[in-house]
């Protein structure tokens, strides 16, 4: 059962350094979101804004995420979606499906960026220690920062 039923959406620049549980956190500078997972375990779940992985959309009044949130390296194990600020419960995944999932994000990424040494490039687990916010970026911003003009120059190659 999940204990938020809402979240509600800030656009930030960088991310806080403690995320504040009912949240979702955006930074379109770094295309990514961040929010605490909505079981109520409190662990920070990271979602990047890439081809390959999550999109985001913003309505103007809710920010919805797709595709669904699935904590699957988390002892909670909890799976949703956020549509229009509103926190969705989905089925569980067995570790079969989990990893079927994984091959196909896999996939997915070599596909689009054509080579699988960038496949792990873009992508931080979700298990990384969030970084106190000073006057230096955040791990998880240098990421983005760097994988986002990564894949610009690769898309500026390919038209090229």
């Amino acid at each position: 059962m999940m204990h938020h039923k809402r979240l509600e959406h800030r656009f930030v620049e960088h991310l806080p350094e403690r995320l504040e549980a009912g949240v979702l956190y955006i930074s379109m500078e770094y295309a990514t979101a961040a929010h605490c997972c909505c079981c109520g375990c409190g662990k920070e779940v990271v979602t990047p804004f890439t081809p390959t992985d999550w999109s985001m959309t913003f309505d103007g009044e809710t920010v919805s995420l797709s595709p669904s949130i699935g904590n699957w390296n988390f002892a909670c194990r909890s799976h949703y979606f956020i549509r229009r600020g509103r926190i969705l419960e989905a089925t569980s995944w067995t570790d079969q499906q989990v990893e079927a999932n994984r091959r196909k994000d896999r996939a997915a990424k070599e596909n689009y960026y054509g080579t699988p040494e960038l496949t792990n490039v873009v992508k931080p687990t979700l298990e990384q220690p969030h970084q106190a916010k000073t006057s230096k970026l955040s791990f998880i911003e240098l990421c983005f920062g760097a994988a986002r003009r990564l894949w610009r120059e690769l898309r500026n190659q390919s038209k090229n």
